[in-house]
């Protein structure tokens, strides 16, 4: 991913953020695996965890979840810093994670009916959501042979996110598409019936207001669009964390939905049906999905869609 081109003050900002990143990356590589990510999750539940995000993830819980106790939120909020802090750490050791060899780390299920040349040579979109370490599902079709791109937004510092597209491209797709400029090259992937692996969970300013966890969530109409238009399935993978910084994905039954042949209606409906499932995938071990982000709509949101002011 090219670096581009910076003023000295960006240079300076830019290159003191990076520096203190690629000190913490350099320790977790030198220390081994394990340790890293003890390390790594040592980190999310004891410093991660006090930083202002942790208020966002405390009242998204309440919102989203208030049928459980305090304490059973706390515990999910813990087990999403942990998790955050080892996936931090497991960056400099990307190429240790493979599905195959004599230390798999990466196991998969497949539903009844479905195999993996199923999903060669098809149009093909893999949903899914920053569930444990988010990385894996690339990884797994990369090895397993699947022609796929990722759709990826890279970090705001250009040096991270140069060293972390690197890092992505060890094991997983060499192919990677930032979001913030990625309809024609998703359109030209799908053309190819190749594959898409894209993260559905995260607000969309623009995007299409749609029911997740019972309140109403600003979502990208991409992926429906485009299932739409290139008829692609769309199959949800779901990533579990394991013991040992292992991983297990579960792939889901392609989605069934059928189509008017209106896309005013479709997209949306589909855009509905997708986020539902993603709500689903979550509610099944919510500890393992990222509670940080400002995902629902809010009351700025809602006056400037009305066009009052905020």
């Amino acid at each position: 991913m090219a670096i581009p081109t910076l003023t000295f003050g960006q240079k300076l900002r830019y290159g003191a953020e990076a520096a203190v990143f690629f000190a913490f990356m350099a320790l977790f590589r030198v220390i081994g695996l394990p340790l890293a990510a003890h390390l790594g999750g040592w980190i999310g539940r004891n410093i991660f965890s006090l930083l202002p995000p942790d208020r966002v993830a405390r009242a998204n819980l309440l919102a989203a979840l208030p049928e459980k106790t305090d304490a059973e939120r706390d515990a999910i909020r813990r087990t999403m810093w942990d998790n955050l802090g080892r996936v931090v750490a497991e960056y400099p050791h990307l190429e240790k994670f493979k599905a195959t060899g004599d230390d798999p780390r990466i196991t998969v299920s497949y539903p009844p009916g479905l195999v993996l040349e199923d999903l060669k040579g098809h149009a093909l979109m893999f949903l899914s959501a920053h569930l444990a370490n988010w990385e894996m599902l690339p990884i797994l079709g990369e090895e397993m042979g699947v022609d796929g791109a990722a759709v990826v937004r890279p970090p705001n510092n250009p040096y991270v996110a140069d060293w972390v597209a690197r890092q992505r491209s060890i094991n997983g797709p060499h192919t990677l598409i930032a979001k913030h400029n990625a309809a024609r090259h998703m359109l030209s992937q799908l053309r190819g019936e190749k594959v898409l692996y894209m993260l559905v969970d995260q607000k969309l300013r623009e995007g299409i207001a749609v029911p997740f966890f019972g309140r109403e969530a600003p979502t990208t109409p991409a992926p429906a669009a485009l299932a739409l238009k290139f008829g692609a399935r769309i199959i949800f993978a779901a990533n579990r964390r394991l013991p040992g910084s292992r991983f297990h994905v579960t792939v889901l039954p392609p989605l069934e939905f059928s189509a008017t042949g209106d896309d005013a209606l479709d997209v949306p409906a589909l855009t509905a049906a997708i986020t539902r499932r993603i709500e689903e995938i979550i509610r099944a071990d919510p500890g393992q999905w990222l509670w940080i982000h400002n995902r629902w709509l809010t009351p700025r949101d809602i006056a400037l869609t009305q066009g009052t002011p905020p």
